[in-house]
């Protein structure tokens, strides 16, 4: 119940509709008890009275209240799948912005296919849990208890029941279950849209972060839920008539049978004592001690979901802002590395005692071995992860005394490989400036040498380029990333070797592209090629996370350790050397 008990607080804005949805079901269920005893009377008026005219007049009233039951089980099923819906909605996108917020380990941790599967299913399962089961447990504890109340009032020496199965219900449940059907697919469809948005930014989180463009994804996440929810209305809509309906036509049936029956006794062809036992006892129990065992396995199922998915919401994130952070203005772009030492496992460091400077407006390449550190120094200057010891520090402050989004403001991050997101050409530009006007969106993107290429395109800039990029090239997903980099007008700029998986013609725009970027601004470069590398104007050399050599190009060679031993054998041409040679060339250093 502890469990339940946390997914509770979902329902209280909804309280008082879960309330006259619950008295809804009461009425309904009280009424279902009292259809036994009216079609005793009309039994008696069979057998007692032998009266046509009193039997015609208790069947129109059995008519008119089971349509006053059938409307209070429809408006109940309706207000409670509205309510369940809309509960499942708010549960998803808050499930979803908590794992937006979570620190870059809690990713390293875990698949995306593992929560998406929690968002999707296990909260489905919940679902069932906070709506459907409640409502199961009223109706057939109401239906049990009174039953059994009447069948001891009514013949205690009663210990059997008699199901009759009719045709007609048959027919009428496989029309709705056909209907039903479509619509569920519908909705899943919808589903799968939405998840397709958490997967993607999920897999693009460092994107996601660097711009601090969660209430962005949010939103977007936010209209496809509510899309999905939309689609779901329409199932509640059909679910609320099918199961009253085929309660109603149950005892429309049964009453038809009876009036039919009455008949049949008052001319001998069958007894009283069968037709008593066919209606009074045919269908009172015939669900409640199923439906108990079924309603127990479910419990259990959605007792392991509640904490599937409580395990990830009672997560908390490692990197967050301080109680009273320095909001930053325009900054100025000073980096320091302050003896870091880091480890993704508490006990393997991968930076140790790393200490360097960069000054404003300096460009900064990193260049060792892989494995070295590069990557992960640049998680730490974005605070992906905090160091376990040291500081980073940006104009003076370390980064944990910041606010973490006014920081991250002053960064864009080009990755080596660019995923975008399957939107248009111009949502994926407009994410480093979401408010940018038409101008400011062109002019960046002409300052990246995409804006041609863009205008070639079928639909231009509202070009859809599919998932994570696949439609454009690996260059023009480049200076599509470029141009973002550029709208949001960063101080410091993080490129991981932007070019080296790039064709001649593709790297030369690139490159062009990348130099009016870095103009006046601090560029921290993760490089693995000579052409990077010669017009920096400091080359920080790490290797296994330390740094060994900190110089220009010139001054490294003219010291004749690491970095000359891989300029000399060309081993900062190729994007990533084989370990195995950097292992042959630590050992001659």
């Amino acid at each position: 119940m502890k469990d339940f008990a946390k997914i509770l607080k979902y329902a209280r804005p909804y309280v008082k509709s879960i309330a006259v949805a619950f008295l809804c079901l009461t009425v309904a269920s009280v009424i279902n008890l009292v259809l036994p005893l009216i079609v005793r009377n009309m039994i008696n008026a069979v057998i007692v009275l032998k009266s046509a005219e009193v039997l015609n007049k208790l069947a129109i009233d059995l008519a008119a209240i089971i349509l006053f039951q059938a409307a209070f089980s429809v408006t109940q099923s309706y207000i409670l799948g509205f309510v369940g819906q809309r509960i499942t909605a708010d549960f998803r996108v808050e499930f979803f912005s908590h794992v937006q917020s979570l620190s870059l380990r809690f990713f390293h941790d875990r698949r995306v296919g593992e929560i998406v599967s929690r968002m999707s299913s296990d909260i489905s399962v919940i679902q069932n849990a906070l709506v459907t089961m409640p409502v199961a447990v009223l109706r057939q504890t109401i239906t049990l208890v009174g039953a059994l109340a009447i069948i001891c009032y009514l013949n205690w020496k009663l210990t059997g029941l008699i199901l009759l199965v009719l045709p007609p219900l048959m027919l009428f449940a496989r029309f709705f279950g056909k209907r039903l059907r479509r619509i569920s697919e519908k909705v899943q469809d919808r589903m799968a849209e939405a998840l397709v948005t958490l997967e993607e930014a999920v897999s693009s989180i460092k994107i996601v972060k660097s711009y601090t463009r969660e209430p962005y994804e949010r939103k977007r996440f936010e209209k496809e839920i509510e899309s999905a929810f939309d689609a779901s209305v329409e199932k509640v809509k059909l679910g609320s008539f099918f199961g009253p309906f085929i309660l109603a036509l149950t005892f429309f049936v049964s009453g038809a049978l009876i009036w039919y029956g009455g008949h049949q006794v008052m001319q001998g062809a069958t007894t009283p004592g069968e037709l008593a036992a066919f209606f009074l006892y045919a269908i009172v129990i015939a669900g409640p001690i199923g439906t108990f065992a079924r309603l127990y396995t479910e419990a259990q199922e959605a007792l392991g979901a509640v904490r599937r998915v409580h395990e990830i919401l009672d997560t908390q994130t490692e990197v967050q802002n301080p109680p009273n952070p320095v909001v930053l203005g325009r900054a100025q772009g000073a980096i320091r590395f302050s003896d870091v030492t880091f480890g993704y496992k508490k006990d393997s460091p991968v930076l140790k005692r790393v200490n360097f400077e960069i000054r404003p407006g300096e460009m900064v390449a990193l260049v060792g071995p892989s494995g070295a550190g590069k990557s992960t120094a640049i998680q730490l200057l974005h605070r992906f992860f905090d160091p376990d010891s040291g500081s980073v520090l940006f104009d003076g402050h370390d980064l944990r005394a910041l606010d973490l989004r006014s920081y991250l403001g002053q960064i864009a991050l080009v990755p080596q490989e660019t995923l975008l997101f399957g939107g248009s050409v111009r949502e994926n530009i407009l994410y480093g400036k979401l408010d940018a006007t038409e101008e400011e969106l062109a002019q960046a993107a002409k300052s990246a040498h995409a804006h041609e290429f863009i205008m070639e395109l079928e639909q231009g800039y509202d070009t859809l380029v599919g998932e994570k990029g696949v439609k454009l090239s690996g260059g023009q997903r480049q200076r599509i990333a470029i141009a973002r980099a550029l709208l949001k007008d960063p101080r410091v700029l993080v490129l991981d070797e932007a070019t080296s998986s790039l064709d001649n013609r593709s790297e030369t725009l690139v490159q062009e592209a990348l130099e009016l970027l870095m103009a006046n601004r601090t560029t921290l470069v993760i490089a693995h090629r000579l052409s990077t590398i010669q017009n920096a104007d400091k080359i920080i050399v790490l290797d296994k996370g330390q740094v060994i050599e900190v110089g220009n190009h010139e001054e490294l060679l003219r010291n004749e350790k690491l970095y000359y031993r891989l300029y000399t054998m060309k081993m900062l041409e190729t994007t990533e050397p084989p370990e195995e040679e950097f292992q042959e060339i630590h050992k001659s250093v």
